[in-house]
């Protein structure tokens, strides 16, 4: 019977991590919730079923019913994104950093784009040694209206992503500018590429570390709280 109910609940946690790509980890000394933001980060419009996504829709009722559960201690955001959708990528990252319950974050492969601001939601963040960042200036794709009111409109998207990414890490926004606006790193792209511990001196991740040194600070803001 023990058997039964172990094996049902296994099969359980392999179906949200398929669905969902979250999962509550219970097996240790907290409960800890594990976030997957993954891939590109999916809007309002639906991506190719062949591309791996982030869906928001999925991601942002787990954090609300995360924030309301009695028994889930804790948050770790596992993140290898590419970017995507500015205003989706921009709510989670909101929903992460108004969480009342301690968040860690660890950049694995790459946090680039829109996943910058999703890297410095979590109270402290993680970088592999081979982890990436890229930062550059907001792009739009479809039909863009030439007129002033157009590019004031990218700077008011701009402005509200280095606002929250400068509240939330210790990068000032003129080094954030000065990064987004390089000429001579990326060959066909205006911006930078930030790797493991350069990204820490820029002052946008607190620390280079895998997954056991997430998991070590998480239990201690656990504890500390």
């Amino acid at each position: 019977m023990e058997k039964e109910k172990s094996e049902e609940k296994q099969k359980e946690q392999n179906q949200e991590i398929e669905d969902f790509g979250q999962v509550t980890l219970e097996e240790g000394e907290h409960r800890i919730h594990l976030l997957n933001i993954i891939g590109e980060i999916e809007g309002h419009e639906c991506l190719a079923s062949s591309a791996k996504t982030t869906k928001y829709e999925h991601v942002i009722p787990q954090l609300a019913a995360l924030e309301d559960s009695k028994s889930v201690e804790g948050l770790l955001v596992l993140i290898n994104t590419v970017g995507g959708d500015v205003e989706s990528g921009l709510a989670i990252a909101e929903m992460i950093a108004s969480l009342s319950k301690p968040t860690v974050s660890l950049v694995l492969g790459g946090s680039h784009s829109i996943g910058v601001p999703l890297a410095v939601s979590a109270d402290y963040s993680f970088i592999v040694p081979t982890g990436t960042m890229m930062i550059h200036p907001v792009r739009m794709t479809g039909l863009i209206i030439g007129v002033p009111q157009t590019f004031d409109y990218f700077q008011k998207i701009q402005d509200r992503i280095s606002g929250f990414i400068t509240t939330h890490s210790s990068i000032s926004r003129e080094r954030l500018s000065r990064l987004m606006l390089e000429t001579g790193e990326l060959t066909k792209d205006v911006g930078s590429v930030l790797v493991g511990s350069q990204a820490v001196k820029e002052g946008l991740i607190n620390e280079v570390g895998g997954i056991a040194r997430a998991f070590a600070k998480l239990r201690e803001l656990i504890r500390e709280k």
